[in-house]
């Protein structure tokens, strides 16, 4: 029986064996944090998205709305007709 040639795995890169080493003597050399939000944007941006699909729906007519729906649903089915 012939033998199968050894498939050898890809070294990684002196960048990321360093890092990795780095990773191991101090993991928490480097720790991402993450910016501070200003409250009052984040209020503001809250305040828009909760008025604003109610205010949105008031403003569409019922022929637009059903468009909308219908566009909604096909896309939907699409989906799933298209993943088995």
């Amino acid at each position: 029986m012939a033998k199968r040639p050894v498939k050898k795995k890809p070294q990684p890169d002196h960048q990321q064996l360093a890092r990795k080493v780095l990773d191991k003597v101090a993991p928490d050399a480097e720790e991402k944090a993450e910016p501070e939000k200003n409250p009052a944007a984040v209020a503001l941006g809250r305040l828009g998205g909760l008025k604003g699909g109610k205010a949105r729906a008031e403003k569409l007519s019922a022929a637009k709305r059903k468009a909308i729906a219908k566009k909604a649903a096909q896309a939907r089915w699409d989906k799933k007709s298209n993943s088995t």
